[in-house]
């Protein structure tokens, strides 16, 4: 099993998070995990029960995003 692929595992609403964005990471909390195809933070997801997607909102803009589990990483509280 290679380094990271438990990133973004087992996630919860208002769970603490950072993503990489533009090159800087960027921190914020997990709103919903989305696991049906749905439009959200603007475009169109192609989640499901096997690829679940999270809906995050950053804590610096505000914005919300739409990010796979991999590309998220937990932070401690």
């Amino acid at each position: 099993m290679s380094k990271g692929s438990d990133r973004g595992k087992n996630l919860r609403e208002g769970d603490e998070v950072a993503w990489s964005s533009h090159g800087s990471e960027t921190k914020g909390k997990v709103e919903k995990k989305l696991t049906e195809r749905t439009e959200a933070a603007g475009r169109k997801v192609a989640a499901s029960e096997e690829e679940p997607q999270y809906k995050v909102r950053s804590e610096k803009s505000g914005k919300s995003a739409v990010h796979k589990p991999s590309a998220l990483k937990k932070k401690n509280k």
